[in-house]
């Protein structure tokens, strides 16, 4: 399966749903996807299968500028906490 992006928009914000396998070069659309939203943004990533390292390090900076991660499979979400914790240590070694 390849990635695929639905977007969602209510009164409340924008769910923009991820489907499939998501890696660096699908970042560049959801990116846009992103930006044109000008609401409170949900990322759904209830049939995300895959991902690579960049995908996980996106979601993560995403995560922390404020956008919520929905149905987040424990891997991606084990995966973001150690690729926040390999930042921060070579941050602090610097």
């Amino acid at each position: 399966m390849t990635f695929k992006i639905e977007k969602h928009r209510d009164g409340r914000g924008t769910t923009i749903r991820l489907i499939g396998r998501m890696r660096a070069e699908n970042l560049s659309e959801l990116e846009k996807q992103i930006k044109e939203s000008e609401s409170k943004i949900v990322l759904d990533l209830e049939e995300l299968n895959l991902v690579d390292v960049e995908a996980v390090r996106f979601l993560g900076k995403c995560e922390t500028q404020g956008i919520t991660l929905h149905n987040c499979s424990p891997y991606i979400r084990e995966w973001i906490g150690k690729e926040r914790g390999y930042k921060n240590r070579s941050t602090r070694n610097v």
